[in-house]
């Protein structure tokens, strides 16, 4: 996937998103590098909790979805991959707009591996500091 063109594979990434807790969400897959994937979420009344902020589980399933096609990216796509570990820091509350979740390795292992992702407002604020642990398997 990562030899095809910028538009291409972001494209894919969308495509893979439909029907899916991403669609839902609206989190979209908007720039990578050689090492990271970048998607964003907007902030709104469908993310909210009650009290008018930002809810922490909507942010973990941005991190969690960016990291984990982040792996799949990265890796040998013939593997099915899951996330089996997270711990997210939430540091700040948003009420709107929106926010981007950055994922870059920390190990990339054939088998498992590690992910910062730092989750930031417009203002490149941290919102949150998430750690995900994903597993490659092998698809059936």
């Amino acid at each position: 996937m990562i030899n095809n063109s910028k538009e291409e594979i972001l494209s894919r990434l969308a495509e893979s998103c439909k029907n899916t807790l991403m669609e839902t969400l609206d989190i979209e897959y908007i720039d990578f590098g050689e090492d990271y994937l970048v998607a964003q979420m907007p902030v709104n009344s469908r993310v909210h909790q009650p009290d008018g902020v930002l809810h922490g589980g909507a942010m973990v399933a941005l991190a969690e979805s960016v990291g984990s096609a982040a792996s799949f990216m990265f890796l040998d796509q013939e593997s099915t991959i899951r996330g089996i570990e997270i711990s997210a820091n939430h540091v700040k509350s948003k009420k709107d707009g929106m926010v981007y979740a950055k994922a870059t390795f920390i190990h990339k292992g054939r088998t498992t591996q590690l992910w910062n992702i730092d989750v930031v407002d417009e203002n490149d604020a941290l919102i949150s500091k998430v750690k995900l642990t994903t597993i490659a398997l092998p698809r059936r």
